[in-house]
């Protein structure tokens, strides 16, 4: 008997079988401790490859330690963090980034994108020792409700940016649903490295292995704030507790997930399954679906009754109580014959 998989979340998914056969790979004799160990060495020479040499990878346990390891790394004293209301960050890490000393100065955003406008805004307080100081930008790629930075925006940002004197942090828990959607991987580099950003938090818990991301420095622009922020990262890593000791389990998923881009592959698998849900049942005006999906998600709006109703059939979030907008997200895993239950499930509830 076949299981419906949850719309939910992309966390909700298990791990790709070649993912399972790597740590079961790793898992014999022993290797060095730390991130010292063959594999991980093979996998920051193929990060190398994926954004150019120079290149610093630094592999951590989860995106929200991932997030507020590389932050740490970047700030100065008094240093505060530019982002959106809708940044991971700022809704969904319970104030970590805070508890680590870092100030976010939240900007609104109705797409969840920040613009070179809000950069201009903040810099207002550059320069006096009563405000923290908006030396970072974090943004999100794809963000949380589900929309793109054109490579053009981010390019946009990052000049703005670093005129200012501000460094960039892109939070990047579903890059390879980005990378899919923009194009495949000969993409990669148009929105971060070439862009301007300077460090990304690269996910691979959403997209397919079950636990790890990376935090990859980009100092071969030449930019000391970053030059800084590696010599740092070490210790910003083991002091919010990043420090995987057997770090060969992590680097042997993240082996796994980068052999012939399976990472693409697999957030292209969960984007072209929304498109399929969204196809299912845009026509039906009351969810408010306007425009298909840029990556995994869709927002619609079901009323209260109708969602517990449909929650019988498939868990998903509540995303804007307000609004009665939830959010509906498919997975690397996620089959046709998903969509096809939950539609109908969707079509019967909504009568």
């Amino acid at each position: 008997m076949s299981v419906l998989r949850s719309f939910a979340s992309d966390n909700f998914a298990g791990a790709h079988p070649s993912v399972i056969e790597a740590l079961a790979a790793a898992n014999v004799g022993h290797a060095r401790a730390y991130g010292d160990d063959e594999i991980s060495l093979e996998v920051y020479a193929e990060f190398e490859r994926l954004f150019g040499s120079g290149t610093r990878s630094f592999f951590v346990f989860g995106g929200t330690g991932g997030n507020v390891a590389a932050l740490s790394s970047l700030a100065g004293p008094g240093d505060c963090v530019v982002c959106t209301e809708w940044s991971h960050i700022h809704v969904d890490e319970t104030a970590a980034p805070e508890r680590a000393g870092l100030k976010l100065l939240v900007r609104p955003s109705a797409d969840g994108k920040l613009t070179p406008h809000d950069l201009q805004v903040a810099s207002h307080w550059l320069g006096s020792q009563h405000h923290a100081q908006p030396r970072i930008v974090s943004i999100t790629q794809p963000t949380e409700v589900g929309t793109l930075y054109t490579p053009d925006e981010v390019r946009a940002l990052c000049t703005t940016a670093h005129g200012l004197g501000m460094v960039v942090h892109m939070d990047g828990a579903r890059v390879g649903n980005a990378t899919a959607a923009i194009g495949g991987p000969d993409k990669l580099r148009l929105f971060t490295v070439d862009a301007g950003v300077d460090v990304l938090t690269f996910g691979g818990t959403k997209n397919g292995i079950v636990f790890g991301e990376v935090i990859v420095y980009f100092p071969q622009s030449g930019n000391p704030v970053v030059e800084r922020a590696v010599g740092y990262a070490p210790w910003a890593r083991k002091a919010t507790t990043q420090l995987p000791s057997k770090g060969r389990f992590v680097a042997a998923q993240f082996r796994a997930l980068l052999r012939e881009d399976l990472w693409v592959t697999l957030g292209g698998r969960a984007n072209d399954a929304a498109h399929e849900l969204y196809e299912a049942v845009c026509d039906i005006a009351s969810l408010r679906l306007t425009a298909p999906p840029a990556v995994n998600s869709l927002y619609p709006v079901v009323a209260d009754p109708i969602a517990e109703r449909l929650r019988e059939t498939s868990f998903f979030w509540p995303w804007d109580p307000e609004e009665q907008r939830v959010r509906w997200m498919t997975s690397w895993d996620t089959t046709t014959d998903d969509v096809a239950t939950f539609a109908a499930a969707v079509r019967t509830c909504m009568k």
